[in-house]
C-alpha cells in the first residue's frame, strides 16, 4: 500500500522538460535541480544548467541544508576507453535539514524516479559527499 501513496505532484512543465533532457544529444554534462513547493505540494524547476557543469560546479550551487533531486547527465569515460552518458538521479538530503522536510522529499522520491524511468538512482546525506570519484564509484556497479 505504500507503494501507491502520492505526496506531491510533478509540474507538467517540468515532465516536459525532465523528458526532453532525458533525450538530449549533447555530448556534455548537464543538470536538471528540483526542489518541492511545499506550500501545493508540487515538484518543480529550481534550477537548470546545459552548459558543460562539473559536479563540483553544481555541488557549489547547491544549497547546504536543504535537500534537492538532481537529474545529472554525465559524460563517463570508461578505463577500456569507451564513453558513455548516463543520465543520474541523485536525491541529496543534508543531514542537517528539518526531519518533515526529508520525510517530504524522501516520500516523492520514488514517484519521480519511476516517471524518468531512470535506474541510476543515488543518494547522498552530505552534499561534501558529492564528488566525480563517488559517482564513478556508484556507476562502476553498471559496468
Amino acid at each position: 500500500m505504500a507503494q501507491n501513496l502520492k505526496i506531491c505532484e510533478i509540474e507538467d512543465s517540468l515532465k516536459q522538460k525532465l523528458t526532453k533532457f532525458r533525450f538530449r544529444k549533447s555530448k556534455d554534462n548537464g543538470a536538471i535541480v528540483m526542489k518541492i513547493d511545499s506550500t501545493n505540494y508540487m515538484i518543480i524547476l529550481d534550477e537548470e544548467y546545459e552548459d558543460n557543469i562539473t559536479i563540483e560546479e553544481l555541488q557549489a550551487e547547491l544549497p547546504e541544508h536543504l535537500p534537492r533531486y538532481v537529474a545529472y547527465s554525465y559524460v563517463y569515460h570508461h578505463g577500456d576507453g569507451r564513453i558513455s552518458y548516463p543520465l543520474c538521479f541523485i536525491f541529496i538530503s543534508p543531514s542537517g535539514c528539518k526531519p518533515e522536510i526529508h520525510m517530504l522529499y524522501a516520500g516523492s522520491k520514488l514517484e519521480l524516479v519511476n516517471t524518468l524511468q531512470l535506474t541510476k538512482a543515488f543518494e547522498l546525506r552530505d552534499l561534501e559527499e558529492f564528488t566525480e570519484e563517488w559517482l564513478k564509484k556508484k556507476l562502476a556497479f553498471f559496468r
